[in-house]
């Protein structure tokens, strides 16, 4: 007994050592931030000796962060919608569906999962500008449905899989077919896993940097947070301060909606996970 107690502390002891360690660059960053630039050249490690709350003023006004969080919303409101009624509806078709060439679809849909961003990206551009697609915010929102859709399905197709048929034959009964079924019926059973995607989308179209980088970087006014942060690192100079500053104005909401809505996202995993 008391062996398994001490292995349980020292277990807890070495998690909360590996979390301190994962939460130093954000330390550092924050603590950056709040510095002139030549403590920040002088000791990049060190405190600062007075606590210089003007970047966040300067970085405010200097890029438009009213506009630019206005911006990163659209973006990330656009690209979840899509993302959530797209895979919601492929994946509860196909969990239905049981035939080889349903689950043939099936993986063709999800395997996009393994594919890297950056061996694609090119022609991703070049097929956005056709479409007219580029330098718009709005349409940086619908390329996010293409990279968010094969996962988001993943984890409906198997927590679909686990809600009864017998369900869908009762709304049939009743009168409900097609979307209403769905909408009505299902779609609310999926509450705890829809969470989970979103609670993982938000945070990764929120804090992208390489998409809005190739997409909206031409003009100042469909630039993103993490773009704008960016704009303080120079070729030749880089006020390391602002650039601190503008990151933590930028990580700042995401970790705040990760904050309220963390303990759905290992419910709505495990729940995917058994009943698939």
């Amino acid at each position: 007994m008391k062996s398994k107690k001490a292995g349980r502390i020292v277990f807890e002891i070495f998690m909360i050592i590996l979390s301190l360690l994962f939460l130093y660059p954000l330390f550092l960053t924050i603590i950056n931030s709040l510095k002139s630039f030549s403590e920040v050249m002088t000791d990049v490690i060190a405190l600062p000796k007075s606590l210089a709350f003007e970047n966040y003023s300067y970085v405010w006004k200097y890029i438009n962060y009213p506009r630019l969080f206005l911006n990163n919303t659209v973006i990330t409101v656009i690209g979840l919608a899509g993302i959530i009624l797209i895979s919601s509806i492929a994946a509860y078709k196909l969990a239905r569906t049981k035939s080889k060439t349903s689950n043939l679809i099936y993986f063709i849909c999800i395997m996009p999962m393994l594919i890297p961003f950056q061996s694609i990206m090119l022609s991703v551009l070049q097929m956005a500008k056709n479409l007219n697609l580029s330098d718009s915010t709005w349409g940086l929102g619908i390329l996010y449905w293409g990279f968010g859709a094969p996962l988001a399905m993943f984890i409906y197709h198997g927590f679909v899989k686990g809600v009864p048929r017998e369900i869908d034959e009762s709304a049939t009964i009743d009168g409900a077919s097609g979307f209403s079924l769905f909408f009505r019926v299902i779609f609310p059973l999926l509450k705890s896993v829809t969470t989970t995607i979103v609670i993982i989308d938000v945070m990764w179209i929120w804090n992208d940097f390489l998409l809005p980088l190739l997409m909206v970087n031409g003009s100042p006014s469909t630039k993103t947070l993490t773009l704008a942060a960016y704009t303080f690192v120079g070729q030749y100079t880089s006020d390391w301060q602002y650039a601190m500053t503008a990151m933590v104005m930028a990580v700042l909401p995401s970790i705040i909606v990760f904050m309220f809505l963390q303990k759905h996202i290992v419910k709505g995993v495990v729940a995917g996970a058994v009943k698939g």
